[in-house]
């Protein structure tokens, strides 16, 4: 008889587990909330147009890239429609005090290169930050599809020293060392804070192959879902988890919104840590354990504009713009004022299909604390007041005022213009106070900062952004672990690596 595992969440955690262990022979239920599958993955229309809410750059598609490995193992590679940014600029980083425009380029050398033109008395140092980097990807096992240690602190001090760090000890020159950080906002840096492996790796990742998916990041859902079905699996939507029965140390039922009660031999939460506590009774569980996760501080949020253009008005962009008012900026990104903000802004044309002349959309996205939109933590949406609505259309038109310095006469291509806030974030993903990274990495203190996939429960695991590492590359890679746990790490592994030679 299959082993069971009903899996708490539908997001790419969720999927990934579910596919996983659908293809090694488990019975798989997923129990999501909503009635559209994927988490970030998640697409949604609006006048006819779809927009994606939470994933937009992706990379490890490549050939040899460790997502294109994985998904080769899971069937579903070939079902997806992937374009390559531009090689020699996937992002642009420009800083509005001087003018100036960085183009990261895709490739080591070719990364190195084009900002040496920027800094040709640095290039040297350049030369030596990009290779650290990529000894630092290169040590990290499950990157690689290694086995990892048993103990990932261990024989590596860029755990305990901030990205921060590691960008000044290879370059005194502050403009660099912001330049080198441009991709601050996309994993939630924090000055002091954020250990350098996740900014190491994450950089070493785009360079690497950055890319998006044409026409919505639904499709890589859509198509774990299929897999999922395929291999006897059910994927429930519109009736997620309501309460987590737990008794002895172990999980005894989960009872769904609607009534339903579903029992399983394993039990896998891919939803936030402290979206999950709220469905037990946590008295059942050891208060030290839940107390020290659920303290853990949560990462910063996102105000996102979406536009739609009017035909043919607006050039497609097949990079992703960074923008902040100067260049100490880039750490200072959630240290806005009611006045000041936004601070800079990430914005990105998704392409579609035949398409690569003129832009459909643009989505755009500035960092917001969870304190900003606090008031109205209380209201649900479309219910939010029109103080609330007011508060959203300034914010809307501040982010506008950016995009028309970066663009003028941006505002003269707009067809349609709507907003979302760190409230819809936290309704629409279940995560506490909008956190766009799920909790953050604290290099000063990681042992407290870090969760593991084992929980207090003998029948529970966890995945998804709370443990280890967010996104498009470490919400996967920790679902491996995930499933590791069930199927054998080093196993597993080896099937993924058999399966694209």
């Amino acid at each position: 008889m299959k082993k069971t595992v009903l899996i708490i969440g539908g997001g790419v955690g969720g999927l990934v587990c579910g596919a996983i262990l659908a293809k090694e022979g488990y019975s798989v239920r997923i129990l999501e909330k909503h009635t559209v599958i994927g988490g970030g993955l998640h697409t949604f229309k609006r006048n006819g147009v779809e927009f994606e809410t939470g994933i937009h750059v992706i990379s490890g598609f490549q050939p040899n890239g460790v997502l294109r490995q994985l998904f080769t193992y899971l069937g579903v590679f070939h079902k997806l429609h992937i374009k390559p940014a531009n090689h020699e600029g996937f992002d642009h980083f420009s800083i509005a005090a001087d003018g100036q425009t960085y183009k990261m380029a895709i490739g080591r050398e070719n990364f190195i290169a084009t900002l040496s033109a920027n800094f040709p008395e640095e290039s040297e140092n350049i030369r030596r930050y990009i290779d650290r980097v990529y000894e630092i990807s290169n040590n990290i096992a499950l990157y690689n599809l290694r086995m990892p240690s048993a103990n990932i602190f261990s024989g590596m001090e860029v755990m305990t020293m901030s990205i921060n760090e590691l960008i000044a000890s290879y370059t005194s020159n502050p403009r660099l060392q912001a330049v080198l950080a441009w991709n601050n906002p996309l994993y939630g840096g924090e000055k002091d804070k954020t250990p350098a492996y996740v900014g190491a790796m994450i950089t070493q990742f785009y360079i690497e192959g950055a890319s998006r998916f044409v026409d919505g990041t639904q499709q890589l859902a859509d198509a774990l879902v299929e897999m999922i079905e395929q291999n006897g699996g059910e994927v429930i939507t519109g009736n997620g988890a309501h309460f987590i029965d737990i008794k002895d140390r172990r999980i005894e039922k989960v009872i769904a919104e609607n009534g339903q009660e579903f029992t399983a031999d394993h039990y896998i939460s891919a939803i936030h840590t402290s979206s999950m506590f709220q469905l037990m009774d946590v008295t059942k569980i050891q208060k030290s354990y839940y107390q020290r996760i659920d303290s853990i501080p949560n990462s910063y949020s996102t105000f996102s504009v979406y536009v739609i253009f009017k035909p043919q008005s607006f050039p497609y962009l097949n990079y992703t713009g960074y923008y902040t008012q100067d260049y100490d900026w880039v750490w200072k990104c959630a240290e806005y004022t009611s006045e000041s903000f936004p601070h800079g802004c990430m914005y990105i044309t998704p392409p579609i299909t035949d398409n690569d002349v003129f832009a459909q959309k643009m989505i755009v996205n500035t960092v917001m604390n969870f304190d900003t939109v606090r008031q109205w933590e209380n209201t649900v949406t479309g219910r939010r007041g029109e103080e609330y609505q007011a508060f959203k259309k300034d914010c809307e038109n501040r982010v506008l005022d950016v995009m028309e310095k970066i663009f003028p006469g941006f505002r003269s291509k707009i067809d349609k213009v709507f907003s979302s806030s760190p409230l819809t974030i936290r309704d629409y993903y279940g995560t506490k106070e909008g956190a766009n990274y799920g909790t953050k990495h604290d290099c000063n203190n990681m042992s407290a900062s870090h969760v593991l996939i084992r929980t207090k429960l003998e029948n529970l695991l966890l995945t998804g952004q709370c443990v280890n590492l967010h996104g498009i590359l470490g919400v996967p890679l920790t679902a491996l672990l995930t499933c590791g746990e069930l199927l054998g790490l080093e196993q597993l592994l080896n099937k993924i690596k058999n399966a694209t030679q």
